[in-house]
């Protein structure tokens, strides 16, 4: 439980809790325990429990986009708590609910009818205009007991003459989604604009760390082409110091014994100096201007004893 509650207690502990309790409230209001009836009347006009023969896409273009839910139900079906179902699925429509030959007569071929008007407020100022509703949506609907879709369209004609007597508002059917799934919908899209741009914001930092990489090594392979130069030249100085050497007399032999030595000391700095130069790393700036200095100090030490020579 300690690890739990340290967790929850980081940011990103928070945002995971957030997460879950969006997703929670989605799934309770987007309908993941709805019985069948709710579940389809949030989004359709038109509900057939099973066993009913309905052709349910021409009964959703005889009602179109009024303010109308017709569900057919199974004989005998609660009328009343399948109203009480569709509240909250259907607010803002005036609801038909029927069963078709559930015995009230002989043949028992006539609807049960049930409506109710979820209408705002029709439970005080909009009383009575609810009750004409749900009185007269249902009338005439008993000459088609084995017609469901000509039913329909005779509560289709009721309802149209309630919109012209002003009982029911006119007006096309909404349906929107819940406040959670926005909120999902936005998370979504924050989170592909929030990864393209890092994914974008991080291509260009790789890519200008490329480049200055890119620029580095360049400009360590000038370092070492001027390296390799200034070492070829000094070879060359060391080796016209050598044939100077060569043409000393012997009665020179006092200074020839002293300029031997700083020859010596010349050529003895030299190895030294490729030794360094084929150690030192090809990044290392400091290093190889350090190495080019000491090629310059060598070359003017050999210019300086060639003129002695």
């Amino acid at each position: 439980m300690s690890r739990i509650r340290h967790f929850l207690g980081t940011p990103f502990g928070l945002a995971v809790l957030a997460c879950a309790v969006v997703a929670g409230w989605a799934l309770w209001t987007g309908g993941l325990f709805d019985g069948a009836l709710r579940r389809e009347v949030r989004s359709s006009s038109v509900y057939a429990a099973e066993g009913v023969e309905l052709d349910e896409g021409a009964a959703e273009r005889i009602i179109g986009n009024r303010r109308l839910v017709v569900a057919f139900l199974e004989p005998g079906s609660d009328l009343a708590a399948g109203c009480d179902d569709a509240k909250g699925a259907a607010d803002g429509n005036l609801v038909l609910l029927l069963s078709q030959g559930s015995g009230r007569d002989e043949q028992g071929d006539d609807y049960d009818a049930y409506g109710c008007a979820l209408f705002p407020d029709a439970d005080d100022e909009n009383l009575g205009k609810a009750l004409v509703a749900e009185n007269l949506i249902r009338s005439g609907i008993d000459q088609f007991p084995d017609r469901p879709l000509e039913a329909l369209k005779v509560i289709v004609v009721n309802y149209d003459l309630l919109v012209k007597a002003g009982t029911v508002a006119d007006g096309a059917r909404t349906i929107s989604p819940s406040l959670p799934r926005y909120l999902i919908a936005a998370a979504a899209l924050g989170g592909v604009v929030a990864g393209a741009a890092s994914l974008y914001l991080t291509a260009r930092r790789a890519g200008r760390i490329a480049v200055r990489r890119r620029e580095r090594r360049d400009a360590a392979a000038d370092a070492r082409s001027v390296l390799s130069a200034g070492a070829a030249v000094l070879a060359q100085q060391i080796i016209d110091l050598d044939h100077r050497f060569a043409l000393l007399t012997k009665r020179d032999r006092t200074r020839r014994h002293e300029l031997t030595n700083r020859y010596r000391a010349i050529v003895s700095d030299y190895t030294a100096l490729l030794d360094a130069l084929s150690a030192a790393g090809a990044d290392d700036e400091a290093e190889l201007r350090r190495l080019t200095e000491r090629i310059d100090r060598l070359a003017e030490r050999c210019r300086r004893l060639a003129a002695q020579t």
